[in-house]
């Protein structure tokens, strides 16, 4: 019944959510899902408000259908010049080995949606069918203008107090991000514990204790996953990984080859990267991560800005094993196609299981 009520409100076909990926999720991905009857999702959390504002507005040009939009609700991040360095001095054989000197400087490289008043603004504008936070939620002020535009609003949790803050913030249904999914953690609190719930150990949880619907995320890559997560009481499913290897994806030659080489137990979760855990196909960035002390890292998005420097390098270098490979722990089921043909399949299997 909850199912049936998110699908009807969003104005959608199938109970399927594409991710949205920054850096992978383009607009041509998710018009594709939302014409198919899902709901597609422009990766625009970490564009500068204008490029944002473009990708909206291309989505719109390529659909009608309703999409998702996220943004990052991330603790603004606070710069030490101390550890940053050390954090580069500790860096420096790795670019070393691909005859690079690491940066001189580290910069917060895109800000937190809930201080950049820019992309608050552009997105009252925008006012697109749905919109998600991540890491957290923006001012009440924020959610409130939203919802006077008719936005459908939905948030990460990773834990049920998450979730309940989400639900008493007045957020319209919850994203129930599992230990399996790929990319980062969407904690509220980095510093805090994380218990580490799975996607079904947390959907149901939270199905249980929430009285709004709750979206399943976090390593399912098939119908059948989908159908495993309405079971238990999710409203819908939200993958992503599933669609990183799909012809409209943004993602590189390399990060394509790791995927569709990736085997079993082949992700790992690491805050070296950017500064936050997130989960990523086995490479040689999370292998030499292995080996470090980090436990002195910069703040989210300071040490990504590190990251993406060694990743230039080592592209420039000619290796493709030190970039921000983000991927659930499902990698290793990823299908190459185009979206549209992804979710047709998709919602066979789904329906299959279902019978």
């Amino acid at each position: 019944m909850q199912g049936q009520d998110i699908i009807k409100r969003i104005g959608l076909d199938w109970p399927i959510f594409q991710a949205p990926m920054a850096g992978v999720s383009t607009p041509e991905m998710a018009a594709a899902v939302s014409e198919a009857g899902g709901l597609g999702a422009p990766g625009i959390g970490a564009a500068t408000v204008d490029t944002a504002r473009e990708m909206i507005q291309k989505t719109r040009e390529l659909t009608q259908k309703p999409f998702n939009i996220n943004v990052f609700c991330h603790r603004p991040a606070q710069a030490d010049p101390a550890l940053e360095a050390g954090w580069l001095a500790q860096m420096a054989p790795l670019f070393a080995r691909f005859g690079a000197s690491p940066p001189k400087s580290l910069n917060e490289i895109y800000a937190s949606f809930c201080s950049d008043s820019a992309a608050q603004q552009m997105l009252l504008a925008e006012a697109p069918a749905v919109v998600s936070f991540h890491f957290g939620l923006p001012d009440a002020e924020i959610i409130q203008g939203l919802k006077s535009k008719g936005v459908f609003l939905m948030a990460t949790a990773t834990s049920l107090n998450e979730a309940l803050a989400i639900q008493a913030a007045g957020v319209d249904a919850v994203v129930a991000q599992g230990w399996e999914a790929g990319g980062h953690r969407g904690l509220f609190d980095p510093d805090a514990p994380d218990a580490g719930l799975k996607t079904p150990d947390l959907t149901a949880e939270l199905v249980a204790s929430l009285s709004i619907p709750v979206v399943a995320a976090g390593g399912m890559m098939t119908g059948g996953d989908i159908a495993a997560a309405l079971r238990l009481g999710a409203s819908a499913a939200q993958l992503g990984t599933a669609f990183v290897g799909c012809d409209e994806s943004q993602a590189d030659g390399g990060y394509r080859q790791a995927l569709a080489a990736a085997t079993a137990g082949q992700t790992q979760m690491t805050a070296a990267i950017s500064g936050r855990a997130a989960r990523c196909l086995k490479n040689g960035f999370t292998a030499w991560a292995e080996t470090q002390t980090t436990t002195s890292i910069p703040d989210y998005p300071i040490a990504y800005d590190a990251g993406k420097a060694l990743n230039a390098a080592a592209k420039l270098a000619g290796e493709t094993g030190f970039g921000a490979q983000w991927a659930g722990t499902g990698a290793a089921q990823s299908r190459a196609m185009a979206s549209g043909d992804l979710m047709a399949l998709l919602v066979h299997e789904m329906q299959t299981a279902l019978r």
